[in-house]
C-alpha cells in the first residue's frame, strides 16, 4: 500500500542532507532516497550534492519523467506546504497535453472518424497499459521474458484481445474495454496503445502472433474450427501465432517448401518441414501455417496446426528481446486433420496475401505511435533540458527539428485514418481486392 503523505517546510527538508538521512525536492514533491542512494547510477555522492535542496532543475536535466513514474511513489514521503508542482505526472489514462503527442481529435480538433465511445476505448486501453502491463514491461524486455498467461487471461478477460483482430461477431463474445459497443469499435486504437509501451520485443509477446495468426482462421475457417479455436484464443487460454516464412523462403511466399501430404486413409495431412522467425511460436499451441500440396502458387494450402507430436520449437536470436518468442519450427510427420484446411486446398496464397493486408496496416497504426511518442519525448526534453543558460526549446535549430518530424508525421497518420475508415466500411473482400496497394505504400 502506498504511504501516506505529509507536508514539509523547506527548512525540515533541509535538516536531511546526509547520507543516512538523504531527502531532496523534485518539482515541490519530497523524497527521501536514503535506501535509495546506494543504488543509484551515479553513485551516493551525486545525490549528496542536492540532499536536502531543491533538485528539480538538476533531475530534469538528466532524467526523463518516466523514471518519476516508475520510482516515485515508492520514495516519495510528501509535499512542499503551500506548493503546486509546476510539470504534471501523467496519470493512467490521461491524454496527453504535448502538442502532436496525441491524434488531432484528442488535442481539441474535430474529426469524422470518431465518436465519444472512441474516446473511452483509448482511456480504457491506456488505463490498463499503465498498471496492468508497464510496472514490467522494460526489465521483462530487457531479460528476454515474455508476457504470462494471467497477462493473457487478464486482456482476454477484458475485452483487449477482441479488440486487435477487426470487427466481427467475436466482438460480441466480450464486454470491450470502455463499456464500448461492437458496432462503434475502432481496432487501431487497440495496437496504438499497446504500442505506446515503446519497447517492441515484450509488446511483441503479448499476441503479435494472433493479431497475424488468427485472422485465417476467423476467416476461412470452418465454422466447427472457429467455434473451438476463437473463443479459447481470445479468453487467453490458448495462443495461436502464422507459421509462413522458412529459411529459404521469406518475403518470397510462392517458393516455400515445406509438404503436406494426405495420408493412406484420408483423414489427415502429414506435414514435413521448417518454418523460420515464426513470432511468438516458442509458446503457442496452435499454428495457421503455409503448407505446399502441389506445384506452383495454385499448391499452397493453409493449416490450423496445434501443437502436438513431431512438431518442435526452438528459440531463435533475432536483432530485438527474446521475449517475442521468434521460433525455429520444424515439422516432423505431423498429423494435422484435413478439417483443419483455412479455405480451399490449394487456394492458401490468397488467404496468406490477404491477411498481410491486416498485419502490415497494424504495423504501420503501431509505428504511427511510435513516432507520436518519440515527438512527445523530443518535446519534453527540449523543455526541460537547460544548455548554456536557456531551454532547448529556444535555439531555433531544435524547433526546426521538432517542425521536420511533425511534418513527416501528420500526414502519415492522416492517410492512415482515411485508409482504416475505407476498411471498416468494406467488406473483407473487397477491402482485400481494394487496399492492398494504397497499404503496401503506405507501408513503404
Amino acid at each position: 500500500m502506498p504511504q501516506k503523505l505529509s507536508d514539509y517546510t523547506l527548512e525540515e527538508v533541509a535538516k536531511h542532507n546526509t547520507a543516512e538521512s538523504l531527502w531532496c525536492i523534485i518539482d515541490s514533491r519530497v523524497y527521501d532516497l536514503t535506501k535509495f542512494a546506494d543504488l543509484h547510477p551515479g553513485g551516493v555522492h551525486v545525490l549528496l550534492e542536492v540532499a536536502g535542496k531543491d533538485a528539480t532543475e538538476e533531475f530534469y536535466g538528466l532524467h526523463r519523467q518516466s523514471v518519476l513514474l516508475k520510482f516515485g511513489p515508492r520514495y516519495q514521503i510528501g509535499t512542499i506546504k503551500g506548493s503546486q508542482s509546476v510539470i504534471p505526472l501523467q496519470q493512467p489514462g490521461e491524454i496527453s497535453k504535448v502538442p502532436y503527442a496525441e491524434p488531432s481529435a484528442w488535442q481539441g480538433f474535430h474529426s469524422p472518424y470518431y465518436n465519444e465511445s472512441h474516446f473511452r476505448l483509448r482511456a480504457a486501453i491506456r488505463k490498463f497499459v499503465m498498471e496492468e502491463i508497464m510496472p514490467d514491461a522494460i526489465q521483462n524486455d530487457e531479460s528476454g521474458t515474455p508476457a504470462d498467461d494471467e497477462l493473457y487471461k487478464k486482456m482476454g478477460k477484458f475485452g483487449w484481445l477482441a479488440c486487435r483482430i477487426g470487427p466481427g461477431p467475436h466482438l460480441k463474445m466480450f464486454n470491450l474495454p470502455g463499456g464500448v459497443k461492437a458496432e462503434d469499435f475502432h481496432e487501431m486504437i487497440a495496437h496504438e496503445e499497446l504500442t505506446s509501451l515503446g519497447v517492441s520485443g515484450y509488446q511483441d509477446s503479448i499476441a503479435t502472433g494472433m493479431i497475424i495468426g488468427l485472422p485465417p482462421v476467423l476467416h476461412f475457417g470452418s465454422q466447427p474450427l472457429k467455434d473451438r479455436v476463437i473463443p479459447a484464443v481470445l479468453s487467453g487460454e490458448k495462443k495461436i501465432c502464422l507459421a509462413i516464412s522458412e529459411p529459404t523462403a521469406g518475403s518470397d511466399v510462392a517458393a516455400l517448401k515445406t509438404t503436406a501430404v494426405k495420408s493412406q486413409c484420408g483423414k489427415f495431412w502429414i506435414v514435413n518441414g521448417t518454418k523460420k522467425w515464426i513470432t511468438n511460436g516458442t509458446f503457442c499451441d496452435y499454428f495457421s501455417t503455409a503448407v505446399r500440396t502441389g506445384k506452383g502458387p495454385g499448391g499452397i494450402t493453409m493449416l490450423l496446426i496445434e501443437r502436438s507430436e513431431g512438431l518442435e520449437t526452438k528459440s531463435i536470436k533475432t536483432s530485438y528481446s527474446a521475449a517475442a518468442g521468434t521460433a525455429y519450427v520444424t515439422f516432423d510427420n505431423v498429423k494435422v486433420p484435413v478439417e483443419n484446411v483455412l479455405g480451399k486446398v490449394g487456394g492458401g496464397f490468397p488467404v496468406i496475401m490477404y491477411n498481410f493486408n491486416h498485419e502490415r496496416w497494424l504495423i504501420i497504426a503501431g509505428v504511427t505511435r511510435s513516432i507520436r511518442l518519440v515527438v512527445e519525448e523530443c518535446f519534453k526534453w527540449a523543455n526541460q533540458r537547460i544548455v548554456f543558460g536557456k531551454k532547448l526549446i529556444e535555439q531555433p535549430v531544435i524547433r526546426a527539428k521538432l517542425a521536420h518530424q511533425i511534418s513527416l508525421l501528420e500526414p502519415l497518420h492522416a492517410q492512415l485514418e482515411l485508409i482504416t475508415y475505407q476498411m471498416n466500411r468494406m467488406s473483407y473482400n473487397e477491402a482485400a481486392l481494394k487496399l492492398g496497394g494504397p497499404i503496401a505504400l503506405l507501408k513503404l
